[in-house]
């Protein structure tokens, strides 16, 4: 059976395919963008290399992303920024212990972003950010406040249910976050990974990371929450 894009091609073939083409190219300069800022860095990647790769013109780049700082920004935004509201609605739509929710979280955010190429962001932010203030200030933005923002909603869930004790409203987010930030960096660090031959389960670790938390957090039957 023929589909409308079949029937499309057969009418204009050249055509049709130029449009596909044409509607692929942002997609393709931000994975073509990503792939080298994780082998290069952000300062050592030139935009005539990214087009390149990605098998357009530098002047075709241009036309979809003003500079290389607006490349690593929508770079940021499609595959780190998205992944952040979807976690935002699963945590919305949640209605189970909230134990259960932080360990889905943690591991949802290992699965999505942390096991991607995206984790090597992290690496990157913290070895360059000082050289581009700019974009620090909107990863800060976009990324580690958000991020902070979901873990606290979690904890706030669990100490408003009675199943979690009370907790420092900045730094408790921040504990977990770092210790998450932490394993990007040691998927990323060839520094890091070195150490113990590299011998890391991710699994195991949030796994341990996860027990301690919650050990600490967890309110024992029969006990009522202290305050704050």
């Amino acid at each position: 059976m023929q589909t409308l894009d079949s029937l499309i091609d057969l009418c204009c073939p050249v055509q049709a395919k130029r449009e596909r083409r044409k509607e692929a190219r942002p997609g393709e300069l931000l994975q073509a963008a990503l792939a080298l800022f994780v082998e290069k860095g952000f300062a050592a990647t030139r935009v005539e290399e990214i087009a390149r790769r990605a098998g357009v013109s530098k002047g075709t780049l241009f036309l979809y992303f003003a500079s290389k700082e607006e490349l690593f920004k929508a770079v940021v935004r499609d595959n780190i920024v998205g992944q952040l509201a979807q976690f935002a609605h699963a945590i919305d739509a949640f209605d189970g212990p909230t134990p259960v929710l932080m360990r889905s979280f943690v591991h949802g955010w290992w699965q999505h972003v942390e096991a991607t190429n995206s984790a090597a962001i992290s690496k990157l932010m913290i070895s360059e950010g000082a050289q581009f203030p700019e974009l620090a200030a909107f990863y800060r933005a976009e990324v580690i406040e958000p991020a902070q923002q979901l873990i606290a909603r979690v904890l706030a869930r669990g100490q408003a249910r009675g199943e979690f004790r009370s907790v420092d409203a900045q730094y408790g987010p921040l504990v977990l976050l770092s210790s998450l930030i932490f394993l990007a960096l040691w998927r990323n660090s060839a520094t890091l990974a070195g150490v113990h031959d590299g011998q890391l389960d991710p699994r195991a670790y949030l796994d341990t990371l996860l027990d301690t938390c919650l050990s600490g957090l967890s309110i024992p039957p029969g006990t009522a929450p202290s305050a704050a």
